[in-house]
Order: C-alpha cells, then structure tokens, then sequence
C-alpha cells in the first residue's frame, strides 16, 4: 500500500465512525509525550506499558503517529510489554536532518529501543510504511525479533505492480497527492489559517476519531511545519525506501509471521459498483500479501473483513488478536 494514499486515509478520517466507538481513558495517555529518548541531538516518544518477556514495538504508517495504536496497544500490554513510539516529526518527536526512509527509521528505532533499555526480544508490528520499517529491521537485526505482525505493510514493488493493475490511475492519483502534501507544507510555512478549506484539507480538524485531548494533540503535529517538510521529503524519498527494502529482501526462515491483508478498497467510490480496474488493483494488493506471507514457513495470512488500510482503526480486535497469534507461535 503507497505512502502517498496514507494521508488521504488520515486526513479524511476514513476511520472515524469505529475510532468513536473506542473512545476512553487510555486516549488520555497518547494525548502527551511520555518518554523523550535522546538518541543523539534529537528525541524520539516512547510510551510502554505492561511486562512480559517479549516486548511487542509498534510502528504506525508514514503520515501517522504512535497514537494510531491506541485502540490496540493497551490491549496487547495486558499480555505482555507494549511499546509505540512515534518516527521522526511525528507526534511528539523532533525532526531529523536526514530523509524519512525506511532504513533511516530502522535506524533511529534501533538508536530508540537502545538508548531506552528496552532489551530484545522483539515482536514488531507494521502498517503500511511502519511494516516495511519492521520488515527490514527483522532483516538487518534478525537475532533481536522473534515474530512479526504485518498490517498492510509497504513493499518495495508495490507502486509499479498496482500502478499496472490500474492502468496508470494510481500514479496519477499520486501525483496530484504530491502537489497536494507541497501545497499543505507551504501553507503550514505561512501560517494555516484556521478554518479555512485548505486548514481543513490538509489537517482534517479534529473530527471526532479521538477524545478531546487526543484530536487536539494529533491537530498540533499535522498543522506543524516540521510535519509537513517531513512528508514532502518522504514524497521525494520512496524510491530510495524502495531500494533499501529490494536489496534486502529475502526469505524470513521459519520466523513467525502474521499478515493482515485489508477487505475493503481504499480505491473504491462509496455506493458505486467496484470497477473492473479497482478489482484488478485489489488482486494486485492481495497477491503482494500473500507473497510476503510465503516468505516464512510459519506464517499466516487475514483478509479482515470490514477492514480498509489502516485495519487497527477499522478493525483494531483483528490486530490484536494477530499479535496474540504471533506471540503464540514464538512461544510467548
């Protein structure tokens, strides 16, 4: 699944009406910063809770937060140790001066659990960009993860494999996406005028996905300018992540790996007939998932159904119940 619809996702609060429905006091906790980690001039937001002899890390998509997991997180604490943390420019955490690559995340990560003491083994869950993340840091420190629980993840071929099963629509639809995020952090640099469309466009208001205090803390990171020089940096970087990830695919072994895959377009009109195009589009996607699933001989692979990209929005008991599946199967 692409960076770029992320945001569309996000912004338009596609996943508000179930989001609602989760509403509670552990909102609160994800409205502030928690752990400020120096991982060398700069600080990234953890927040964990809960013990266990596995620490399961969540990583949320490109133009989301630590928050994303808020409906999961505390869920899987009850279990064992959870962790979420917001990349660079998100939620509470500082800016980097380098691009918001996959590798360049696996890297702060790395610098985050280190400098916090939060000692392997790990269970790392993903979304999107934030399952690329833990898909390459699996392959760049396999004796730290014991499991993996993919959600949607990014794979390093999936712009140009759903861009032919859409017969080019999909990058068009990015490139207008592009200018959009451009024109969104040139007005962040100006100064957002509050209640205009274009305040509302790019931030989405506060909508009513989270608590008071969660909507207002999520509202302040995407009307921020770092914010927003993060993703037109990360729009201009996805071949680069691309590339990170290409060169260090290979076979996960016999590592435990749980795949969700989504069951409801993200491409599809709202009370129109799904197209020809967007069915092929959605056959492309399922066929990555699955192919990412057969890379270990102990996975499993969920369509949620009801579910569209960002499935612990939509879906959050279906993400729980995959991470109790992962830690199952690693012997936790």
């Amino acid at each position: 699944m692409s960076r770029h619809l992320v945001l569309s996702l996000l912004l338009a609060g596609a996943s508000a009406g179930t989001l609602a429905a989760t509403i509670n006091d552990a909102d609160r906790e994800f409205a502030r910063p928690h752990q400020l980690v120096d991982i060398g001039g700069r600080r990234l937001n953890l927040y964990c809770s809960g013990t266990g002899p596995v620490t399961v890390v969540f990583d949320a998509p490109s133009g989301d937060a630590g928050w994303t997991w808020h409906a999961v997180q505390p869920k899987v604490a009850a279990r064992t140790r959870a962790c979420v943390y917001d990349r660079a420019a998100r939620g509470f955490s500082d800016p980097s001066p380098l691009p918001p690559t996959f590798g360049n995340a696996v890297a702060d990560l790395h610098a985050l659990l280190g400098k916090a003491g939060i000692a392997p083994p790990y269970v790392l869950v993903g979304n999107s960009f934030g399952g690329a993340v833990a898909e390459l840091y699996a392959y760049r420190y396999p004796q730290e993860v014991k499991a993996l629980v993919l959600v949607e993840a990014g794979h390093e071929d999936e712009t140009e494999r759903l861009d032919r099963a859409s017969q080019g629509k999909l990058k068009q639809m990015f490139a207008g996406e592009d200018a959009f995020i451009a024109q969104c952090a040139d007005a962040a640099r100006k100064g957002f005028v509050v209640g205009s469309d274009l305040y509302a466009g790019c931030t989405g208001g506060t909508g009513d996905a989270y608590g008071r205090a969660l909507a207002a803390a999520r509202l302040a990171s995407v009307s921020s300018v770092a914010y927003w020089d993060d993703m037109v940096a990360g729009a201009k970087s996805n071949a680069a992540s691309d590339a990170e990830l290409r060169a260090a695919r290979r076979a996960f072994g016999d590592l435990p790996l749980v795949v969700l895959a989504r069951g409801v377009s993200p491409y599809a009109v709202p009370g129109q007939p799904q197209s020809p195009l967007n069915k092929a589009t959605e056959a492309e996607n399922l066929a990555i998932q699955k192919e990412v699933a057969a890379l270990s001989t102990r996975s499993s692979l969920h369509v949620v159904a009801g579910a569209s990209h960002i499935i612990q929005a939509d879906k959050p008991d279906a993400v729980v119940a995959a991470v109790g599946e992962a830690l199952d199967r690693a012997g936790y």
